[in-house]
């Protein structure tokens, strides 16, 4: 083992990219990042000016090509994903890639398939699991300080919906949404055995042509007997919020770190708070210490700690969820470990 920085590449500079980027670039000190990659040459040469001058193509194969390259982060939009980690892993590089691996459940076992055949790393964006408050959080519910495990209640809101042409390519409401609080479910609680939703369309009447929602809540049974109550909104208008709360037999905890400063203001009358604006303004310290993760697992040789049998079970749960919503009814779920993970599958 080496203390050399990993040498990482990166695919797709969209909002997320470009925040990837950048913290690879001057946030991560494990990692150096050699070359960017995006359709866009526009996109690409303007982000290398950013980011020091760093070497930018819009040609994803000079990732997959260059020998000094050892690991690729795979940003780019959902379609892209599935193909994108398999051509790394037959070119031997370690993959981060950002979720869904794809809207397709089988493409998303052969993709995992092809990882496992090539012995490269894989691990997906699920990066609420490295947010110092939710890491406590677990790290408490482990050492058994609250007990056996009740309730989980979850609030997951964003503050305006994106652009509609997102919208129509994000797989929907549940796996774009609510796959978060489906992941941090089972790391939190445990497997999940029953899923029952309900959606609507309050705020933007053209997602109903789409078949989609952009308010919902989801119930969940675990195998545990526990409970669990997700409510999520595409357009809470008062800023981003994710909260959640883990009630146990001996004690609960709560998480609330929904606000730029801990400040209060009060005035005659009114006490003001500010909110957070969006998901990566509250999850700005997660995104970094999941890249910080992920060069340790590839230095080190060692799984990261989620990888795409977590992202598979997330979004097998999300579409249980849009089934219940569509089907006005429960829907039933089984949960096999098989090659180091969950598998999830649908029973009735």
């Amino acid at each position: 083992m080496t203390d050399e920085p990993v040498r990482l590449g990166i695919v797709g500079l969209g909002r997320i990219g470009r925040f990837h980027a950048a913290n690879l670039f001057g946030r991560v000190p494990a990692v150096r990042l050699v070359e960017i990659v995006d359709a866009d040459a526009g996109v690409a040469r303007e982000q290398s000016r950013l980011l020091g001058g760093v070497a930018w193509s819009t040609d994803y194969r000079r990732l997959l090509e260059d020998p000094e390259i050892e690991a690729i982060v795979v940003a780019s939009p959902t379609p892209y994903h599935a193909e994108m980690v398999e051509a790394a892993a037959v070119a031997g590089k370690h993959v981060f890639c950002e979720k869904p691996i794809s809207l397709d459940l089988g493409r998303t076992y052969q993709t995992l398939d092809a990882v496992r055949e090539a012995g490269i790393l894989l691990q997906v964006g699920l990066h609420r699991r490295f947010d110092p408050d939710y890491r406590a959080a677990w790290q408490r519910i482990v050492a058994g300080d609250i007990g056996d495990v009740y309730l989980f209640r979850t609030s997951l809101r964003d503050m305006r919906p994106p652009p509609l042409e997102f919208l129509k390519g994000s797989g929907g409401f549940f796996a774009d949404v609510t796959l978060h609080d489906f992941d941090t479910a089972r790391w939190l609680v445990g497997e999940v055995e029953e899923v029952t939703a309900v959606g609507a369309v309050l705020a933007e009447p053209r997602l109903a042509e789409m078949g989609d929602v952009d308010n919902a809540v989801v119930v969940l049974r675990f195998v545990s007997g526990a409970l669990g109550v997700l409510d999520n909104s595409r357009s809470a208008g008062y800023g981003y919020e994710c909260s959640s709360e883990i009630m146990g037999s001996k004690g609960t905890l709560r998480i609330e770190n929904n606000r730029r400063v801990s400040v209060q203001s009060l005035v005659p009358g009114e006490v003001r708070q500010d909110f957070v604006h969006d998901f990566v303004e509250r999850f700005a310290d997660a995104y970094r210490i999941e890249m910080e993760h992920f060069a340790r697992a590839v230095r080190q040789g060692t799984d990261p700690e989620v990888g795409g049998a977590d992202a598979a079970a997330a979004f097998v749960i999300a579409e249980a969820a849009k089934r219940s919503h569509l089907e006005r009814r429960t829907v039933r779920l089984s949960a096999t470990s098989k090659d180091g993970g969950v598998f999830y599958e649908e029973v009735g």
